[in-house]
């Protein structure tokens, strides 16, 4: 865009270039120091074009109308700012745009690319005396531009890239050295724009990753280590020890409340990763018009109620462990965003152009069965794969019921400190109401009854109030059968009050109807003294006064 034309023109001056440089120096960000820059050097000057371009990885070799000319395509100089002032509109526009034919250049190729690769200034005084020095020299005649001045750009012995002036005036050799010097302070202006953003990105990283490590440790304490012998469960530890020290993708499978995110916390604590971020996102709980920003974080207005930039998940775990918690929960449509990044390794933050990379493991979790969603055109099949590299199945707690025992007592030393209250001894009454549930809610379920229990309990037995169900009466009358599922019989609603009836009344008897204390009839039962009373208003049972 073309800039208004001033009445009066300022002639290059140490003390215009010393005033520029101060009202540069005050911008914090990269792109704000480019544009004052080449917009300050236009507007206070008789410039006809003022760029930067900056060395940066190559990113559009396949295209670049300069490819011929590049040898090396790792590195080239990107066109990052232009400012310009047009006197002539049959100019055109190419030599302004941002996005025109030298929008990239090979270091060492063309004058720019040989000012960015050598670090060694260019100065033409008089463009007359000099037609080659440049392509297109229509554009030198339309816009009358005399002089050309093209500095490196040097920090520290780097050189960041190089500043280019295009003056309708001619520039003797003391604006040479004035606007050299004014390329140092500019370079300087940048490098520290660059470490602003380089701190203000570790801040906010640092300021997410705190808070979803409080959440961790706010969740830490929910199942404390991973507990338990039998079985199942060492397969499971012995799964997670085969996987974590790779950088494999782990796939947890299991119900909800099986403590995948346990043993996904296990996986990244024998990983190389584990000095890094273990940060957790539940895919459940995003709603769908902030996922990109979640996932990849955004630029300040890009959209209503984005009031700053943020980081996303994805920067937070960068070098650490993204946990990806109910993955079946995520939009189709915006699969395909996902599946990219864990593709390339690189994402853009929403509203902002700039490419970031990130080194994360992924670790993702959900109760869904995800062959199945795959099938009904939920769920897509390259991300599937994607994820699916290591599948780590947990067992319900109904399928180890051995370790209930174990687990119980150890939650409840978790749940009595957290609670500051003594911790109760398990009788055997407790552990048999434990085993014979089914626990649909499984570890998340035992820890909410136990927890529930040591609130209520006032002597130093604990009772449970769990659910009635066929597998409970069926242990209470027949153990042995109840072990094996495939010989219960399905039973009708009035037979299972019957069996609660004739349960009660069994242990009733046992008790020699002492209803209360430790070697009453509800610690028996494993359940409250209120819930035995209504029991037993529930089914018209009292005392017979003895004869």
């Amino acid at each position: 865009m073309a800039r208004k034309k001033r009445t009066t023109s300022r002639l290059l001056s140490l003390e215009t270039l010393q005033a520029i440089s101060t009202m540069v120096a005050e911008k914090r960000s990269v792109g704000a120091v480019l544009d004052s820059i080449v917009g300050l050097l236009v507007d206070e000057l008789d410039l006809a074009l003022a760029r930067i371009w900056l060395a940066k990885p190559g990113d559009i070799c396949t295209v670049c109308p300069l490819r011929e000319e590049c040898s090396d395509r790792t590195r080239c100089l990107h066109l990052v700012a232009s400012a310009h002032q047009q006197r002539n509109a049959d100019s055109g526009d190419e030599w302004h745009r941002r996005d025109g034919f030298y929008r990239r250049l090979p270091l060492g190729v063309r004058r720019i690319g040989r000012i960015g690769k050598s670090g060694e200034s260019l100065h033409l005084s008089d463009t007359v005396d000099d037609q080659e020095w440049l392509a297109r020299n229509d554009w030198l005649r339309n816009e009358g531009v005399r002089s050309f001045v093209g500095h490196p750009l040097v920090f520290d012995d780097e050189n960041l890239g190089a500043l280019a002036v295009f003056s309708h005036a001619a520039l003797n050799d003391q604006a040479f050295i004035w606007l050299r010097a004014f390329a140092d302070h500019a370079a300087v202006a940048i490098a520290n724009a660059r470490a602003f953003e380089e701190i203000e990105e570790l801040k906010q990283r640092i300021e997410l990753e705190n808070a979803y490590l409080r959440d961790a440790v706010a969740s830490e304490g929910s199942f404390g280590d991973v507990v338990g012998q039998s079985p199942q469960i060492n397969t499971v530890l012995e799964q997670t020890q085969l996987v974590a020290p790779t950088d494999a993708a782990v796939l947890l499978l299991g119900e909800s409340g099986t403590g995948k995110e346990l043993i996904a916390r296990e996986v990244h604590r024998l990983s190389k990763r584990n000095d890094g971020a273990l940060i957790r996102v539940n895919c459940a709980a995003i709603p769908r018009e902030l996922y990109e920003s979640e996932f990849f974080g955004h630029k300040k207005g890009a959209f209503s109620g984005a009031i700053s930039d943020r980081a996303g998940r994805f920067e937070a775990a960068d070098n650490g462990t993204l946990l990806l918690d109910e993955v079946g929960e995520i939009p189709l449509d915006l699969q395909s965003k996902l599946l990219r990044v864990l593709q390339e390794g690189t994402f853009e933050r929403v509203g902002e152009e700039r490419a970031r990379h990130a080194d994360v493991r992924i670790i993702a979790a959900t109760n869904r069965n995800l062959e199945a969603e795959v099938h009904a055109g939920n769920f897509r099949q390259d991300l599937y794969f994607r994820l699916n590299v290591f599948p780590i199945n947990i067992p319900p707690l109904r399928e180890r019921t051995d370790d209930i025992p174990v687990l119980a007592d150890h939650l409840l030393g978790v749940i009595c400190r957290k609670l500051n209250r003594p911790v109760p001894r398990l009788t055997e009454a407790n552990v048999n109401a434990l085993q014979s549930y089914d626990w649909p809610g499984n570890v998340r379920e035992l820890q909410n009854v136990l927890e529930r229990a040591v609130i209520v309990e006032r002597g130093k037995t604990l009772a449970f109030d769990l659910p009635m169900t066929t597998r409970t009466i069926e242990a209470a009358v027949d153990p042995v059968r109840a072990t094996d599922p495939s010989a219960l019989r399905i039973m009708t609603e009035r037979e299972l009050r019957q069996l609660e009836r004739e349960n009660l009344l069994v242990a009733l008897k046992r008790t020699d109807w002492k209803l209360y204390g430790p070697d009453g009839t509800a610690a028996l039962l494993g359940v409250n003294p209120t819930t035995l009373a209504s029991r037993l208003k529930k089914f018209g049972l009292h005392r017979r006064p003895k004869s």
